[in-house]
């Protein structure tokens, strides 16, 4: 008999009962003033080891940077036909799953109503989804694919000797953007889709806790509750902190290099780490106030900003090159997704290998905390509606913004190359957390936007941080949604940590090596994910 106790669930599926009572092995008490309810073996390993991992990388910075970079070279050059194609089962994957019965499935039951409007949802979606990525990479990609890694052999507009070859610009400029889109749209969108339609599932219709071991019920059925879903959760915990602390480290960086843009201030590893330290600090307030009181109103302030933005960027600017950017771009992106995606019989390593797989190694890194989220605000929309909106409207909205963004940008280095910083930041000396100030240096009130561009990246920093805390806290207190709020302080402070040490022990390569490290095993457990979701559909009424 199914003795879960959780307001989230309630499912009375034979297939699916346990005699497990949610909360069993934590652990309840107090510390001083402070009090915690915590899941006992995965708490304690996973904050143990981010501890000790926090120390060893501060206290042998060089060792831990040498062991960072080849962990990213092995898993980028070595692996990159497996995440290539693991990526890919994803994405089709969840496009097959619109087109079954299935479909009309319910999350939470035949008779559940959806929790947040559609704005909601989708602002929600947006915030926590993309973090910082839509700042950093939204004028970097699409710029730096267009000459330097151009994929799919498309030559290069730009000569060694810095000549313009103006038959090749067009065709290179819609590559580009076109590579962008490949790494922020649907593939990455399908990895989320896994995740989260997992734990809805398994969560809202099949009455099992909130974590992610409990998608695995159908493989290892009550031994999800014993070593085996530990090793999950732990795997989910570590692979959550350290795709966080990858974009709160680029965050931090491209603060730190917006502030010496506008006001002249140092850009340094010191700089960034006052930067983490403070954001931080906004993130454990928003923490404090809960999914409705904190990351609900960031998220639709986030929104509300980066609209307003976007509208300045996109009228100030060259419009018609904005629009054409987005435009040719997914015209370009639709009939290459196919060749874009290919794990073998290619030349375009540079693209491939340092680009695509370790999008896809971050993708799959960022699941779990992403995927939790959007599980839990999506009860109430059906099987077909949640893949069809989670895989397209935040796709369609990161294919606006960074078309416009690289269109504009790429119209401002061909207008003057001799003097555009675009092309020096990100072709001549590659700056990429300047590569957004150099396209905005073109446009008017430079140092307004600037600024609005760095408080819109660190409210993302907040944004990103407090949701991630939110999600681990629900991991390591056995998947209980109001866990003592202590420690979701606790799990804020050591994102912040874990970003502040990779920042020392390595910089933009140890970020790239913690996601790269945990996206390897983290894949695995997520093909073992589609089996089981298709296994709970098939008890679900259709």
């Amino acid at each position: 008999m199914t003795n879960i106790e959780d307001p989230l669930n309630g499912s009375d599926d034979p297939s699916f009962q346990t005699d497990h009572t949610l909360g069993e092995d934590n652990i309840e008490g107090t510390i001083g003033p402070f009090g915690f309810d915590i899941h006992n073996p995965v708490f304690v390993v996973s904050a143990l080891t981010s501890l000790v991992f926090i120390i060893l990388t501060l206290t042998f910075p060089n060792t831990a940077s040498n062991v960072f970079q080849a962990i990213v070279s092995f898993a980028t050059q070595r692996l990159d036909w497996y995440f290539m194609i693991v990526v890919d089962f994803f994405l089709l994957f969840s496009i097959a799953l619109i087109f079954t019965p299935y479909g009309k499935i319910r999350l939470g039951g035949k008779d559940a109503v959806p929790d947040y409007s559609y704005l909601s949802w989708f602002s929600m979606l947006f915030a926590a989804g993309i973090g910082i990525g839509l700042l950093f990479f939204g004028v970097l990609e699409p710029v730096y694919h267009m000459n330097v890694s151009l994929p799919l052999n498309t030559p290069s507009p730009i000569g060694a000797d810095g000549e313009i070859i103006t038959q090749n610009i067009a065709d290179a400029r819609a590559m580009g953007i076109a590579g962008t889109y490949l790494h922020w749209g649907l593939h990455g969108w399908g990895v989320y889709v896994v995740m989260a339609l997992a734990l809805s599932l398994f969560t809202f219709n099949k009455g099992l806790p909130f974590s992610i071991r409990s998608t695995f019920y159908p493989i290892l059925g009550d031994r999800v509750w014993g070593w085996p879903g530990h090793i999950i959760d732990i795997l989910a915990v570590f692979s959550t902190l350290f795709g966080l602390a990858t974009s709160l480290g680029l965050g931090a960086q491209q603060a730190n290099a917006g502030f010496n843009f506008v006001y002249g201030i140092e850009v340094s590893t010191s700089t960034q780490v006052i930067v983490i330290v403070l954001v931080t600090c906004a993130a454990l307030i928003s923490v404090w106030r809960g999914l409705d009181g904190g990351v609900k109103v960031l998220s639709e302030i986030n929104m509300g900003m980066a609209l307003l933005f976007f509208l300045f960027v996109l009228f100030t600017g060259p419009t018609l090159a904005a629009l054409s950017g987005f435009w040719t771009g997914l015209v370009t992106y639709a009939e290459n997704i196919v060749p874009l995606s290919a794990p073998f019989g290619r030349t375009d390593d540079a693209f491939r290998q340092d680009w695509s797989a370790f999008y896809w190694a971050w993708w799959v890194s960022w699941a779990p905390f992403v995927g939790m989220f959007i599980a839990r605000v999506s009860r109430g929309r059906t099987v077909r509606e949640f893949v069809i909106c989670v895989l397209l409207i935040p796709s369609l909205m990161i294919f606006i913004w960074m078309g416009v963004f690289g269109g504009i940008a790429i119209e401002e280095l061909f207008a003057d190359p001799a003097n555009s910083l675009v092309k020096e930041y990100v072709i001549d000396n590659y700056s990429p957390e300047l590569s957004l100030f150099g396209m905005l240096h073109e446009l008017p009130f430079t140092e307004i936007t600037s600024m609005v561009a760095i408080v819109l990246a660190l409210i993302f920093f907040v944004t990103s941080s407090d949701s991630g805390s939110l999600v681990v806290d629900t991991i390591t207190a056995g998947g209980k949604v109001d866990a003592p709020k202590p420690q979701r302080i606790f799990w804020a402070s050591i994102e912040g940590l874990i970003a502040i040490v990779l920042l020392i022990g390595g910089g933009l390569s140890a970020l790239q090596a913690g996601v790269t490290a945990t996206g390897i095993p983290f894949s695995v457990v997520m093909l073992g994910m589609c089996y089981t979701i298709w296994k709970a559909l098939q008890t679900e009424p259709c």
